[in-house]
């Protein structure tokens, strides 16, 4: 026989994990929460109702929660919006829904991309190519694809020996934390994306949340704005080590100029920061005044670290490709290579991007791969000037969308929360509240480009009749 403890719900269940009896298995039961819970099963016992009544209501282990977690407001940005939106649906099953929300790609990747990944995964299934391109690989990514990526994105500026290739620049930015360490003084742009106050938070950067400012302590928050073309006082980050930066800007949409990133270069010199340089989008940049690379500006090589993505050039957000470049000549403080740090830290914390993922990367960047991956990114810049078109008929002030597959739409200072709830209930539309990037971002809301053409269409319509100012 069995007694079985409870089930453990709300915060308890978060926090339960179970004794650990001689002999016991562990079963799962669901919390309120929706998580499983571990519940211990203890063996056969004389007495069924007494264990049952000695047993605690709930069992914790010695291990402190990590503080930092706590320090967290609610969950993550985009999967807080997709829980409003299901909770939508649940009320109105029948609703056609369009997102303009997360930046997700919904159009399929080039065929002559897919082919790559094709060959490689048949390969995977022979003895000679497995041989190849089997088991496990460099973790600083396959050589051919390193070289490839320079060639193309970086002609004489970087050398293949400083690219990283990896699952991704969200992936990478938490590395970059671990690189790092805790207790450094971070600056982000404000509003930005997320995950750079988040990872802030999580590795120990930051004191505690300020309700009323809306901002982490030992954070400091660049305001980027019309008024200031979108580039921030950069003496707000006087004392800062670690300066966040990305061009074009998500969610605003901003590509930082020549001159402006001349700028962002030369404080990094004079105060000895270091720039993390978030280049997801850079493909989307046509205005010749806007550089595609931080490497552009001499003397970034010293101080900046530049990460990027496939996800947004080729569609490639759920197979996962990136890559960051560290410089040969960054240095520490004390002379040692941040190169060499951040090349053990792969080693140890990363096994190497998918060989398969990798052959993808590769076809992106030959000739016909590179031309279909630019036709897929055309596509979502037509997007976006629907909907900038659409919000400046409507009598808005909208940024962004030009050199960047995202919208910045100003609601003249309404909440953003209360404007994203009144698009999805009006509209059954998925927006992101410009609160969600930061203080400075409320008052706006971002539209992505990243929907099918009859989706972006259709939107715009239903836009128009529920939000229009001007008739």
């Amino acid at each position: 026989m069995f007694a079985v403890m409870a089930p453990v719900t709300g915060a308890s269940a978060s926090a339960f994990a179970g004794a650990r009896p001689a002999t016991a298995a562990r079963r799962t039961a669901a919390s309120s929460s929706g998580r499983a819970v571990a519940m211990v099963v203890r063996a056969s016992t004389p007495n069924v109702n007494a264990a049952a009544a000695a047993a605690p209501a709930a069992v914790t282990t010695k291990v402190a929660r990590n503080p930092n977690m706590g320090k967290l407001q609610a969950g993550y940005l985009f999967p807080e919006i997709n829980r409003i939106k299901n909770a939508h649906l649940k009320n109105k099953p029948d609703a056609k829904m369009i997102s303009l929300g997360i930046g997700d790609t919904t159009e399929p990747i080039p065929a002559v991309i897919v082919s790559g990944m094709v060959d490689a995964a048949a390969a995977l299934g022979t003895m000679e190519g497995y041989g190849k391109i089997g088991g496990y690989g460099a973790e600083q990514g396959v050589g051919a694809l390193r070289e490839k990526l320079a060639e193309k994105f970086y002609p004489g500026l970087v050398k293949s020996d400083e690219i990283f290739v990896s699952d991704g620049s969200k992936c990478d930015i938490s590395r970059m934390q671990m690189l790092f360490g805790p207790g450094r003084n971070i600056a982000v742009q404000d509003p930005s994306y997320p995950a750079y106050v988040d990872s802030s938070v999580i590795n120990g950067s930051s004191t505690t949340f300020d309700p009323v400012s809306k901002q982490y302590g030992n954070i400091a928050y660049l305001a980027c704005n019309a008024e200031n073309n979108f580039f921030p006082d950069l003496s707000g980050a006087k004392n800062s080590e670690i300066i966040f930066f990305c061009s074009p800007n998500n969610p605003t949409g901003a590509a930082a100029t020549r001159a402006q990133l001349t700028e962002l270069v030369a404080h990094a010199k004079a105060t000895g920061s270091i720039i993390i340089f978030d280049a997801a989008y850079a493909i989307y940049i046509d205005n010749p005044d806007c550089p595609k690379t931080i490497y552009e500006i001499p003397g970034a090589d010293e101080c900046a670290i530049e990460t990027c993505s496939f996800s947004k050039y080729a569609g490639f957000t759920g197979l996962r490709l990136g890559w960051t470049v560290v410089p040969e000549k960054l240095k520490f403080a004390d002379g040692s290579s941040v190169r060499t740090d951040w090349n053990r830290l792969m080693c140890t914390a990363f096994n190497g991007a998918s060989n398969v993922a990798q052959a993808g990367g590769l076809a992106c960047l030959s000739d016909a791969g590179f031309a279909a991956m630019m036709e897929l990114v055309q596509f979502y810049k037509e997007n976006a000037r629907i909907l900038k078109k659409t919000f400046d008929d409507m009598g808005y002030s909208t940024y962004g969308g030009s050199d960047a597959p995202y919208v910045w739409v100003s609601f003249d200072g309404r909440d953003s929360w209360e404007v994203f709830t009144e698009i999805m209930n009006k509209c059954d539309i998925v927006v992101t509240p410009g609160a969600g990037f930061g203080p400075a971002g409320d008052g706006f809301i971002r539209c992505s480009a990243f929907g099918h053409r009859e989706n972006i269409l259709e939107a715009a319509e239903r836009l128009k009749k529920s939000f229009a100012k001007t008739k």
